[in-house]
């Protein structure tokens, strides 16, 4: 879940440190500075999360997150709380900054207890056990902590700074890691937080800048920014009076081979819902189309490739992958498509194809899921999502035009820093039809002569919050592409 008031910049690891590294040499704000105000913002939000909460158990590890923990459990010890503290790893491993916020809790009469393998009962458990240096797998007495926390299913975690065990770069989890109920990211938001595994694990996040002075941000550029509506809709504007179909462009869906002639119903519906003028569909066979599709649609029924070349004189934008399939006819289509200099979104089995026969080109749109992307660039899933945004960087250098890599934090990446990423969305959205409905979505914003990255965006934006509205009014389970289809035309025209 992510809380709306949180900043759009994200930054990695490495930028992290260099604006502690800036706080600390340019306006002398100590390590031990952030560690306070880091405590003082994580009890603030206990209190506001969790008002119920008597009882704390703070788990600290050796690293300055532990200083982190520390620090609030002295001010959560000086607000009445009953604090009990737990301490993962050799106390010879802590710096001079940590040291000095546990004696502190020393100071207090509380005591530090090592972690040996239970925990005990309370109403929340803070983890401030690794912070954002970790980049191995987590194991020993830190595994085992992290696997009792998550045993735990009925005591609330909040995690200081990220979920111990969460890769803050990329998302990953080391092996293991906190399934935080909240997460508290401080002085910056991690990148890692919100795409790949990291969503699953953070719970809701909340933002503390630590009291660091604004200036301190315009010296270290953000690697990512999140997206929403309301900073992508400038190119939503009114339309004119005078305006006519042939004003917002024609579009068309090349796809829907036999038994999948859904797939392009879908990519062609969301083309006109999000406002273009005019939806061509090209296929094998108009029979089926000509039955169940909407009369507004155009069918046109190619055999053959020269067949397609007669009809691209009167199109603006292709959409091409939606059932196309993988055979000859489908083969055929998708080299006529990208010989065109029309702007071309590239979508399902015509990136499979094109993993085949692997091209570059400057006017086009690549939608991959991590499959796709993994056929892309020759490789695994799995490689994909241990670092999804190396990954969108990859696919864009390689094959051009602008990469949007989807899934859990879905990635837009044009050549030019920063990459954007939507956090919206859900996993209702895991149904099929739901590429086929985006890729035509942002096929119709870019026959209304939208940049394409503006059209991008926006596609991305609009197709996680029309799935999102579904979710809300009635569950995640079951929904399907077709479901977003009202909401599509509703949010295209909220912009104004």
């Amino acid at each position: 879940m992510i809380n709306n008031n949180l900043p759009y910049d994200l930054y990695s690891v490495n930028q992290i440190r260099k604006l502690n590294k800036i706080a600390n040499e340019w306006y002398n704000i100590t390590p031990s500075d952030l560690m306070k105000h880091a405590g003082d913002s994580a009890l603030n939000t206990i209190k506001n999360h969790w008002p119920q909460a008597e009882r704390l158990l703070v788990i600290c590890g050796t690293g300055n997150n532990a200083g982190d923990g520390f620090y609030l459990a002295k001010q959560a010890l000086d607000n009445g709380y009953r604090v009990v503290v737990y301490q993962v790893g050799n106390n010879e491993k802590l710096n001079a900054n940590v040291d000095h916020a546990k004696k502190k809790i020393l100071a207090a009469g509380n005591k530090v207890y090592s972690f040996k393998d239970s925990l005990p009962s309370t109403d929340l458990i803070i983890d401030a056990i690794l912070g954002i240096g970790i980049n191995r797998a987590v194991t020993g007495k830190y595994k085992k902590a992290i696997q009792m926390i998550n045993e735990d299913k009925y005591t609330s975690v909040l995690s200081m700074d990220t979920p111990s065990g969460l890769n803050a770069d990329t998302g990953n989890t080391l092996g293991i890691a906190v399934k935080a109920n909240a997460t508290i990211s401080f002085m910056s938001l991690k990148r890692g937080l919100f795409t790949g595994e990291g969503p699953n694990y953070c719970g809701t996040i909340y933002f503390n800048s630590l009291e660091i002075p604004c200036e301190i941000y315009h010296n270290v550029f953000p690697i990512a920014r999140r997206i929403n509506l309301e900073n992508n809709s400038a190119s939503l504007v009114p339309r004119e009076r005078i305006g006519h179909k042939g004003s917002y462009g024609h579009l068309f869906i090349i796809g829907g081979d036999y038994g999948m002639y859904g797939a392009a119903l879908i990519a062609a519906e969301a083309g006109a819902r999000a406002g273009a003028g005019l939806i061509s569909v090209v296929t094998q066979s108009t029979e089926v189309l000509v039955n169940f599709s909407r009369p507004e649609l155009m069918c046109h029924s190619v055999e053959y490739d020269d067949d397609l070349s007669s009809l691209l004189s009167i199109a603006n934008v292709l959409c091409i992958g939606p059932g196309l399939g993988q055979n000859k006819w489908g083969e055929s289509l998708f080299k006529k498509s990208i010989e065109t200099n029309l702007p071309l979104i590239v979508d399902a089995d015509a990136l499979n194809l094109l993993s085949k026969h692997p091209s570059h080109h400057d006017q086009w749109i690549l939608t991959p899921h991590p499959g796709e992307a993994a056929r892309l660039l020759n490789c695994s899933s799995q490689d994909i999502q241990n670092d999804r945004f190396e990954a969108v960087r990859e696919l864009q250098s390689r094959y051009g035009g602008i990469a949007i890599l989807k899934g859990s934090g879905t990635l837009i990446y044009d050549g030019n820093s920063p990459i954007r990423l939507s956090n919206l969305g859900n996993p209702g959205m895991g149904s099929g039809g739901m590429g086929d409905l985006l890729a035509g979505m942002i096929g119709g914003l870019l026959a209304q002569h939208l940049f394409p990255m503006n059209a991008a965006c926006i596609g991305v934006i609009i197709h996680g919050m029309a799935a999102d509205r579904v979710a809300k009014k009635n569950g995640e389970r079951g929904m399907l592409a077709m479901d977003l289809m009202p909401h599509v035309r509703h949010l295209v025209n909220l912009a104004y």
